[in-house]
């Protein structure tokens, strides 16, 4: 395939162009002089984007006719991973969103004529943390979650279906993005380290690869773009690691608080954790994590081009506007 948007304007269709890493996606784009039309659950306004709303993605009607003219599409709407889910059933829940709503957009893609279709899949079916070395695309996958699972799913339908239509399938498996508008537990961390909240990291060495929104953004855009994208799998990641105690220093003198760590023994800890319930936060948040994008950098010649601190600047300027006033 040679480069999309050569010669023409490229048309790139996006779910999920609402969400904390579909918005900037959708601007990185657009800035990049593609023309993008943004399929949604419901209507909204995204500047300089083109929009359709299609209702629930597994129930829209007549996708082939919406797709019709795409060169790509990236599909970034899912079921995210929820740490205490009320779902009747977890895993149709993560499996109707992830699974067969993707092959539902993959099939009407290829039937429309769309080259490339880029997935945003999760570092979670690699596994759940690193002990020896980092994660790559190579290693056998361990997925060990309904969600991860779900990705996985994914992940091998899509490659089935390039195998029988010759949709150009690009995966991308990003750790923990962060950036402007993160939510879950980086944004309850963010809460704390501003409210100066004690936190047991203080004898936690672990390491954690993570990714800004905007580099994520700037790797979707050359798995759409570069021919050598077809057909692969990417990890990515800013290019530094960092431990938790590290990072939460980090965000404390941004927001010119101190970093109130204080030492518990990491056997104690992970038992407290178990007898809570709550376990699978030992490893999301002490164990370690880190992936090797070297494939993703050789391949794509690809570099991150916001490193790790102006990505967390960006995140505690946006952070600190948007937080109510505490005093020091």
């Amino acid at each position: 395939m040679s480069s999309l948007g050569a010669s023409t304007q490229p048309r790139i269709v996006l779910t999920g162009a609402t969400g904390f890493v579909g918005a900037v996606v959708a601007e990185t784009l657009v800035k990049h002089g593609c023309a993008v039309m943004a399929l949604l659950r419901r209507q909204a306004v995204i500047r300089d984007v083109e929009t359709r709303c299609i209702g629930d993605l597994s129930q829209a009607n007549q996708l082939e006719r919406v797709l019709d003219g795409a060169d790509a599409i990236v599909h970034l709407a899912a079921r995210a991973h929820i740490m205490r889910d009320s779902a009747s059933d977890a895993a149709a829940a993560y499996r109707a969103a992830n699974v067969e709503a993707t092959m539902r957009l993959a099939r009407a893609a290829a039937s429309a004529g769309a080259r490339r279709f880029v997935f945003i899949s999760s570092i979670k079916v690699n596994g759940e943390q690193t002990l020896a070395n980092p994660f790559t695309p190579a290693d056998l996958a361990a997925p060990n979650d309904a969600y991860a699972q779900s990705k996985l799913e994914a992940e091998n339908g899509l490659r089935e279906l390039e195998q029988r239509t010759g949709l150009e399938v690009a995966i991308i498996r990003p750790p923990l993005v962060y950036g402007p508008g993160v939510k879950g537990n980086l944004l309850r961390l963010l809460g704390a380290v501003r409210k100066g909240a004690p936190l047991p990291f203080a004898n936690i060495d672990n390491r954690r690869s993570l990714v800004g929104v905007r580099n994520l953004a700037d790797l979707i855009q050359h798995c759409i773009t570069v021919p050598a994208a077809a057909g692969e799998t990417f990890l990515v990641s800013d290019g530094e690691d960092i431990s938790s105690a590290d990072l939460i220093r980090r965000l404390a003198t941004r927001m010119e608080r101190r970093a109130r760590l204080f030492p518990v023994p990491k056997r104690l800890l992970r038992t407290l954790l178990t007898v809570i319930g709550r376990d699978g936060l030992w490893c999301r948040a002490f164990g370690s994590l880190q992936v090797d994008s070297a494939k993703t950098r050789d391949l794509l010649g690809w570099r991150p081009p916001y490193t790790l601190d102006a990505g967390l600047d960006e995140m505690t300027d946006w952070y600190r506007a948007r937080a109510p006033r505490v005093s020091k």
